[in-house]
C-alpha cells in the first residue's frame, strides 16, 4: 500500500467534493439543478458530454476486449456510443432544445399523451440499473487496488456512491458540469501521459502497433455470415441507437445555451470520444508487450484490473498519482450525471402524474430525495450483480431503450403521420419480440440477435399501427359510399 498515492487520491477526490459543493450556491431552482438553466458555453457542453460516455468501461472495459478479440469486439462501444452522440447533434438537438422541455419523458407527453410518456420514462430509469452500477463496481475496485485490498471492493462501492452522491445531491446538473469539465480536462492530460510513457516502456509505439496488427486485432467487419453479421450490427446499434432516448443525453443538449451550442457539443463530443478511447486501448497494448503472458493471464482472470495492475507494477509513483486520478475522474464523470438522470425522470415524468400540483420548490426537494434513493437502489444491483463484468453491465443497459423508446421518439419527429396508437403498437411490439428472442426463451437469440429483433418489430408496430386506423377508416367509406351507389 503506498500512502503517498492514496493521500493524493484522497486531496483530489476532496477536491472534487468541494467544487461540486460550490457549484450547488447556484442552484436556485429544478431547472437550475435539471439542466444547469440551460446556459452551458460550448466548451462546457462538449465536455460534460465527453463525459458522458468516458467512464469506467472505456479506461478498464474496452482496453482488454480489444486485446482479447481486437476492434470487432468493441463495436458497440467506443463506436456505437460515440456514433450516437454525433447522431444526437446532427438530427436530435436542434429540434428537442427548441422545444423547451426539462426531460426527454416531456417529449413522448407533448407528442404521444400520458401513457407513453410513463411507460417510455420507467424504461429509460430502468436502463440506468446496469450503467450505473459499472461505475460503482469500478470504484468499489479502484479502492481496492489503491490499498492492496485493505478496502474490499463492496465497501469501495459505498464509499464511492458517497462522496458522488453528495455534490451530485447538493449542486445537481450545474455540480456535474462544473465537476466534468476540470475532470475531462484531468483526464485527457493524465492518460495522454501515461500513453507517452507507456510506449517508451514498449520499446515504442511502433512496436506497440506492429504487436497490435500480427495479432490480428484492428479487423473490424464481421465474416460474410449471416448470423455474425446479424450480431454484429445488433452491437453496433445498442448504444448508437439505444442510447439517443435517454435522459444524460438528453440533459445535455438542454444545458447548452442555444440550440447551434448543443449542436455542435454534443457532434463534437462524440466524436471526440471515439478518438480519445483509443488511448486507454494503446496503453493497454502496451503492457501486453511489457507484460508478456501475465497481461494476458490477468486479462482472461479479471481484465478489469489489468491496466490498474500494469500501471502499479510497472510505473513510478508521479505516473500512479496521474493514472488515478484520470481515472476516478472518468468514473466521476459518468457515475454522476446517471445518477441524476433517472431521478430527474421519475420526479417529472412519474411522480408529477401523482401529484400534478408540486411547486418548484417541492419538485426540487424531490429530485434530491430521487436521487438518494436510486443510488440506494443501484448500489444494492451493483453488490447483488458482483462478478459481471464493467462492459457486460454498460452494454445491457441499452437494449431495452432501443427496443421501447427509440422508434417513437424518431418516428415523433420525422414522420407526422405517427399517432398514439401506432406509439403503444411499437413499444408492446418491441418488447416482445425482444423478451420472444432471448435464449432462454425461443432459442432465436443464438442465431439473431433480440435487440435488432425488437427494433424491427417496433418499427413495423409504429407503422401498423398509425397507418391501421386511417385505412380502416377510408375502407369503410368507400365501402359506405358503394353501398349507396347500387342502392
Amino acid at each position: 500500500m503506498n500512502m503517498t498515492l492514496i493521500i493524493f487520491v484522497a486531496v483530489y477526490l476532496l477536491g472534487t467534493l468541494a467544487l461540486g459543493v460550490w457549484a450547488g450556491t447556484r442552484v436556485k431552482n429544478s431547472t437550475d439543478f435539471a439542466v444547469a438553466g440551460r446556459s452551458l458555453p460550448l466548451v462546457m457542453v462538449i465536455a460534460t458530454t465527453f463525459a458522458t460516455w468516458f467512464g469506467a468501461e472505456t479506461v478498464m472495459g474496452i482496453p482488454a476486449k480489444f486485446v482479447q478479440g481486437g476492434l470487432q469486439a468493441i463495436v458497440e462501444d467506443p463506436f456505437g456510443a460515440g456514433t450516437c452522440l454525433v447522431l444526437v447533434g446532427l438530427f436530435f438537438a436542434k429540434k428537442l432544445y427548441g422545444l423547451n422541455l426539462l426531460t426527454i419523458g416531456d417529449y413522448y407527453r407533448h407528442r404521444y399523451g400520458k401513457g407513453i410518456e410513463v411507460f417510455c420514462s420507467v424504461a429509460i430509469i430502468l436502463s440506468y440499473l446496469g450503467w450505473v452500477a459499472a461505475q460503482i463496481t469500478a470504484l468499489g475496485l479502484v479502492f481496492s487496488v489503491l490499498t492492496g485490498g485493505a478496502i474490499e471492493p463492496g465497501t469501495g462501492m459505498v464509499l464511492g456512491t458517497a462522496i458522488v452522491l453528495t455534490y451530485v445531491v447538493i449542486g445537481g446538473f450545474m455540480a456535474v458540469a462544473w465537476t466534468d469539465t476540470i475532470q475531462m480536462g484531468v483526464l485527457v492530460v493524465g492518460l495522454s501521459a501515461i500513453a507517452w510513457y507507456s510506449a517508451g516502456l514498449a520499446g515504442g509505439a511502433p512496436v506497440v502497433l506492429d504487436s497490435v496488427a500480427s495479432q490480428g486485432l484492428l479487423e473490424f467487419l464481421p465474416q460474410p455470415d449471416f448470423t455474425e453479421v446479424a450480431m454484429f450490427i445488433g452491437a453496433a446499434i445498442t448504444m448508437m441507437l439505444g442510447s439517443i432516448p435517454q435522459q444524460d443525453v438528453y440533459q445535455r443538449v438542454m444545458s447548452a445555451q442555444d440550440a447551434n451550442t448543443a449542436r455542435k457539443g454534443a457532434v463534437i463530443g462524440g466524436l471526440g470520444y471515439i478518438a480519445f478511447a483509443f488511448v486507454p486501448m494503446f496503453i493497454v497494448a502496451s503492457a501486453v508487450v511489457v507484460m508478456g503472458e501475465q497481461a494476458m493471464e490477468i486479462a482472461r482472470d479479471d481484465y478489469q484490473r489489468l491496466l490498474p495492475t500494469y500501471v502499479l507494477t510497472q510505473m513510478p509513483l508521479f505516473m500512479q498519482i496521474i493514472f488515478f486520478g484520470a481515472l476516478l475522474s472518468a468514473i466521476q464523470s459518468t457515475s454522476s450525471a446517471t445518477l441524476l438522470a433517472p431521478a430527474t425522470s421519475f420526479v417529472e415524468n412519474i411522480l408529477k402524474n401523482l401529484r400534478p400540483h408540486m411547486g418548484d420548490r417541492q419538485q426540487l426537494k424531490a429530485m434530491r430525495l430521487s436521487i438518494v434513493a436510486f443510488a440506494g437502489l443501484v448500489l444494492a444491483y451493483a453488490m447483488a450483480m458482483k462478478g459481471t463484468s464493467i462492459y457486460e453491465l454498460v452494454s445491457s443497459a441499452y437494449q431495452v431503450t432501443l427496443v421501447g423508446a427509440f422508434v417513437p421518439l424518431v418516428f415523433g419527429l420525422y414522420w407526422s403521420r405517427a399517432t398514439t396508437q401506432g406509439a403503444i403498437f411499437s413499444v408492446a411490439a418491441g418488447i416482445a419480440v425482444w423478451i420472444f428472442f432471448f435464449e432462454g426463451v425461443s432459442g432465436l437469440g443464438a442465431v439473431f440477435p433480440p435487440q435488432l429483433a425488437g427494433l424491427l418489430a417496433a418499427v413495423s408496430g409504429m407503422v401498423a399501427g398509425s397507418l391501421l386506423p386511417q385505412w380502416l377508416k377510408n375502407r369503410h367509406e368507400r365501402d359506405h359510399r358503394v353501398k349507396g351507389m347500387n342502392a
